[in-house]
């Protein structure tokens, strides 16, 4: 397993990257945060996150897709739309034929930065040491997507 495309699933943000192994360093080839307009119904912002996922995998031909399991404590609406989005997003890697890894927060914070209690800022921080992130303002995100490919790859190693 060499390129992943990873998720950070959202429905109002989408956090996306693809990362790669190349001459055994970790190689950040893409990122973005797709974004969808709040004044849409749901399966309106579905379908344009799918149709993102879609010619992503199109564009970059990953070998399988990494996943961020999200869990939400306050908002279970919220936490409902978020598991839509994340079965979307399973679906296609299946049909595409992908594998589909999924990380808890925990475990990429631990692949990250070797504590699980890391806060996002300590994460973040240690992506941009990672890996080259060409400078240009990125949200939350886009970083976590990051950070949930390296944790595919720091555990393909494994």
């Amino acid at each position: 397993m060499s390129r992943i495309l990873a998720f950070d699933p959202g429905f109002e943000r989408l956090g996306v990257a693809v990362v790669e192994k190349i001459n055994g360093k970790e190689t950040l080839l893409y990122s973005e945060s797709v974004r969808t307009d709040k004044s849409l119904v749901f399966s309106e912002r579905l379908s344009i996150l799918g149709a993102a996922a879609q010619e992503l995998i199109h564009t970059w031909s990953p070998a399988a897709v990494a996943l961020e399991e999200v869990y939400f404590e306050n908002n279970a609406k919220t936490a409902m739309r978020v598991a839509e989005v994340k079965g979307m997003l399973t679906y296609i890697a299946a049909a595409h034929n992908l594998p589909v890894h999924q990380y808890t927060p925990m475990e990429v914070k631990v692949a990250i930065t070797g504590y699980g209690k890391s806060d996002k800022a300590a994460v973040s921080a240690m992506v941009v040491r990672l890996v080259h992130i060409p400078v240009k303002k990125r949200l939350d995100d886009e970083i976590d997507a990051i950070a949930v490919g390296l944790t595919c790859l720091a555990s393909a190693r494994n």
